[in-house]
């Protein structure tokens, strides 16, 4: 819904709205906000709040701390679980320096700046359709996290075995109140895991109501005596959470992805698309799944990708073309998850597929065959490359690729792997679980 200032401030006046939360989000893509008082509205909607982005990780210095925070209006919304009365409502952010220009470490200007270049290029829409899987745990008597459900559910079993479904019914029917169109939802394969797929959109929307998607599910799951986490990998030998990120173009209100003559239906600017993803793939997974936990997920036998190959129908590869009609026609991109910044991950994936359009680039033969059957001389002769199998490697292979380390920026790409080396450096000096039932008493 486009909203302008006027229309904000009326109905923060109207609807009985205490607070607003001036939302932004990290280069890690921790949701951020200031919360401001229903009498600072008309200084919000005027671009007027300061906070200090010293104080941000990845932002700015001490000596230079000062920013604004300029809402994107059409993002305003209230948020339904909160008290019919005080209410509490939301504007998302970009953030900009004291003199008027944006802030280079915004993730969002990094998606911003992506979507010129697609205009650039004569294409008016990227589209994207996340699919968020997540997990459900029960909270022990002081209210903290646990990895224990009383959940014995499966592919889309349902209650009394799905525990958790009413509070993904719940988490629907909020979010449908703040704007989402719920597609479907579901109980996924391990116990306590679940997904919910919300109507593909533009690519900034996309990514705000990814932000909003997160937010919403751990709100309601606490307010049912529940923890959600979108934690990648969170029990040894089950299943992880993934967010396949489903993608496609748009030019003069067509699908260019689209061709009914080609092979799959799919047109020459697909396979330029899909040939760049495979170019970048490796960099890529750096910013799609930035967690140590994230490289236990991307491992044989759990449906997520290990290798680059692409195929119209095989789940065991990392670019999938699921069956549709001609607007619906994309290109899925099955090894993000939840836990990246989508801003930057939605971002980085456009500049690749761009990159295999601009360069004409073509994919390699289609994989059809189950890739965790293959052994290896089997992969070898396919020419099959396998992804980053941890941080490290991953975080390698981004700085060893320039197109991706430009649309980040210096800023950002600098920041980001500082961060993500000491994270690293720290998981290597921590005592684990394992370690002390394989070594403590045999040794």
């Amino acid at each position: 819904m486009a909203y302008t200032k006027e229309d904000i401030i009326r109905i923060v006046h109207d609807e009985d709205i205490e607070f607003i939360r001036m939302q932004f989000v990290d280069i890690f893509g921790q949701l951020k906000n200031v919360a401001i008082t229903a009498s600072q509205v008309e200084k919000a909607v005027n671009n007027q709040i300061m906070f200090d982005g010293s104080s941000i990780e990845g932002y700015t210095r001490i000596n230079e701390s000062d920013q604004y925070l300029y809402p994107d209006l059409n993002s305003f919304a209230v948020f339904p679980w909160r008290p019919s009365q005080g209410r509490v409502a939301r504007l998302i952010c970009d953030v900009y320096n004291t003199d008027g220009t944006p802030f280079v470490g915004d993730p969002r200007g990094v998606l911003r700046r992506e979507l010129r270049h697609c205009q650039e290029m004569g294409f008016d829409t990227f589209n994207i359709g996340p699919e968020l899987e997540f997990f459900l745990f029960e909270t022990d008597d002081l209210g903290r996290a646990t990895t224990i459900t009383r959940d014995e559910a499966g592919y889309f079993d349902l209650g009394p075995l799905d525990h958790g479904e009413s509070t993904r019914r719940e988490i629907c029917m909020n979010l449908e109140e703040m704007g989402f169109e719920i597609e479907a939802s579901h109980h996924e394969c391990a116990a306590g895991q679940h997904e919910i797929d919300f109507k593909y959109c533009e690519a900034m929307e996309g990514s705000d109501k990814i932000m909003t998607f997160k937010l919403a599910v751990k709100t309601l799951a606490q307010k049912n005596g529940l923890h959600a986490t979108f934690m990648p990998k969170p029990v040894f030998g089950k299943a992880g959470s993934g967010m396949h990120l489903n993608m496609s173009l748009f030019k003069d209100g067509k699908n260019v992805f689209y061709d009914a003559g080609g092979k799959h239906c799919l047109s020459p600017v697909a396979y330029h698309f899909i040939a760049g993803l495979m170019a970048h793939a490796k960099g890529l997974t750096a910013i799609t799944n930035p967690l140590v936990n994230s490289y236990k997920r991307l491992v044989p036998g759990y449906e997520a990708p290990c290798y680059c190959a692409w195929s119209a129908s095989n789940r065991s590869a990392l670019v999938r073309i699921p069956f549709a009609t001609e607007h619906a026609t994309r290109v899925e991109l099955r090894s993000p998850d939840p836990c990246c910044n989508p801003y930057l991950a939605v971002a980085l994936c456009l500049a690749a597929g761009l990159d295999g359009i601009e360069r004409g680039l073509t994919p390699p033969p289609e994989i059809t065959g189950n890739l965790f059957e293959m052994d290896e001389d089997d992969r070898l002769r396919l020419g099959l490359e396998a992804l980053p199998t941890s941080l490290p490697d991953a975080l390698s292979a981004l700085q060893a690729d320039q197109l991706l380390m430009d649309v980040l920026g210096e800023h950002i790409s600098s920041r980001y792997l500082q961060g993500k080396q000491a994270e690293w450096r720290e998981y290597c000096t921590r005592v684990s679980n394992w370690e002390l039932e394989k070594y403590l008493v045999t040794y």
